[in-house]
């Protein structure tokens, strides 16, 4: 299937479905290493999330995730319960732009070829925000091994969790909740 290539194994299924394995994701997926996620000034990050996240989003628990966590998630339907996103997005606005919490840099960008009420769908379904390869700014975004989605800074998105459509990004909406930053 386009996006992934199949385990060699059953072992490395398990392995990468419990996030030990070593899997390479076929482009445009750009695989990252471990060092972006080493330890720094805050977390895994150098700085805390931004304090006036979008659609209010809260920020203790965006901090936590974005920096302090390396396998947990916002509670399935988060995005759509506890924040104004599907008030305050719809099909007239677009393309949407998900910026990193931390950076302000621009992570995501949906839906692209796609409708508006398809990426609501597909993201209900599955309980996050899900993004496809069209929609990965892939300057700012890498993929590990096992699968976890990051930032080039460091921040925790979620994972890369293909189905028979290829990569699907499920992607915690704290963590791309940011404003866009202007410095350089």
């Amino acid at each position: 299937m386009k996006g992934f290539k199949l385990h060699s194994t059953i072992g490395d299924l398990f392995a990468n479905m419990l996030g030990g394995g070593g899997s390479k994701f076929s482009p445009p997926v750009v695989m990252g290493d471990e060092s972006i996620m080493s330890p720094k000034e805050h977390g895994t990050s150098n700085t805390p999330v931004q304090q006036n996240l979008r659609w209010g989003c809260d920020f203790e628990t965006a901090d936590r995730i974005c920096n302090f966590n390396r396998h947990y998630a916002e509670f399935s339907g988060y995005w759509e319960a506890r924040t104004s996103f599907l008030k305050d997005e719809s099909a007239a606005s677009g393309e949407i732009e998900f910026f990193d919490s931390n950076s302000g840099k621009p992570l995501f960008i949906a839906p692209k070829n796609r409708s508006f009420e398809d990426f609501v769908k597909e993201s209900k379904n599955h309980g996050w925000p899900s993004f496809r390869d069209d929609e990965v700014v892939w300057d700012n975004v890498r993929i590990l091994p096992n699968g976890e989605a990051i930032s080039v800074d460091g921040t925790h998105l979620g994972h890369n969790l293909p189905d028979r459509k290829g990569n699907r990004y499920c992607i915690n909406l704290v963590s791309v909740a940011g404003q866009l930053s202007t410095s350089k």
